[in-house]
């Protein structure tokens, strides 16, 4: 209950305080791309239940291809997406889905149903607490892409590598998380965007 109403409180004041910005940059990406500022994709949330998760459109509203984007190459990123993506401002509409109580703030990141499909048992654990912005695996995985570029097979390595770390280490943080431990991981998350 402290939690969801925390959530509430910081999702209402962060969209008053970024109302100006959040104009702004969708002005900035309806101007830029076709299919207008917000992308829609389906994630799966607390026990399985899927919902649509919001961001600012960084893609060719025509791009196909996989789930995964691969580093600062990757063809389908727009001029405007690729400075959303660094900053990690195309993230910000997910306060909307903060505020109607399909995510948190801090908490383990959603993933697409492609990928929760191959999460073992205790991967799944993950799906026991609502989705957030941000938790400390997504701060350590801020330049995933970069390890991405590096492999033969990223999607294989995403499947295989990356995401088993990923999860297992989002339910070992919500495991043991309160809001004293979600307070420090929301400052890190602001002090590694700040240091791109």
């Amino acid at each position: 209950m402290i939690k969801r109403a925390f959530d509430i409180m910081s999702a209402l004041i962060a969209l008053v305080v970024l109302l100006p910005l959040l104009f702004i940059i969708a002005f900035v990406v309806w101007k830029e791309t076709k299919g207008g500022a917000f992308f829609r994709q389906t994630r799966i949330g607390k026990d399985g239940k899927s919902f649509d998760l919001l961001k600012f459109r960084s893609m060719r509203s025509d791009a196909s291809g996989p789930l995964i984007t691969v580093g600062d190459n990757d063809q389908r990123i727009t001029r405007s997406g690729h400075w959303l993506r660094r900053t990690k401002l195309d993230e910000l509409p997910q306060l909307w889905n903060v505020l109607v109580g399909e995510m948190s703030i801090v908490g383990p990141r959603p993933e697409v149903a492609k990928y929760v499909a191959l999460y073992d048992q205790k991967m799944l654990e993950a799906l026991k607490v609502k989705p957030g912005l941000t938790d400390p695996a997504s701060i350590d995985a801020f330049d995933e892409g970069a390890e991405l570029e590096s492999v033969d097979d990223p999607e294989a390595h995403y499947c295989t590598v990356i995401l088993p770390r990923k999860v297992l280490a989002q339910v070992a943080y919500a495991n043991r998380s309160n809001l004293f431990t979600d307070g420090r991981v929301i400052a890190r998350t602001l002090l590694r965007i700040l240091k791109r």
